[in-house]
């Protein structure tokens, strides 16, 4: 069972340790971005055959699928959010 399945009553934790939580998360997802952005900087550096060879590889893939699971991440991270939410004000 991922996180986006469970509902609030099997999450056991409490609002110091889910704030921390998502502080974590946050900061990884700002770094996978920042990473992100850099990489799409260098390869407008690479020449076309450069850039070829490099998406031609084993380690684009499992960028180009790294990048399709932070898009589910965000979305996880947003159903957290809402339930960081209802924790504060209950």
């Amino acid at each position: 069972m991922n996180v986006a399945q469970m509902n609030k009553d099997v999450l056991d934790i409490d609002l110091p340790n889910a704030k921390l939580a998502y502080t974590i998360i946050q900061s990884l997802l700002l770094n996978q971005e920042a990473l992100s952005d850099l990489l799409a900087l260098m390869a407008h550096a690479l020449d076309e055959d450069v850039a070829k060879a490099l998406t031609n590889t084993n380690e684009w893939e499992k960028y180009l699928e790294a990048k399709r699971e932070l898009d589910n991440t965000k979305l996880q991270i947003e159903k957290f959010t809402e339930e960081l939410k209802k924790m504060e004000n209950g």
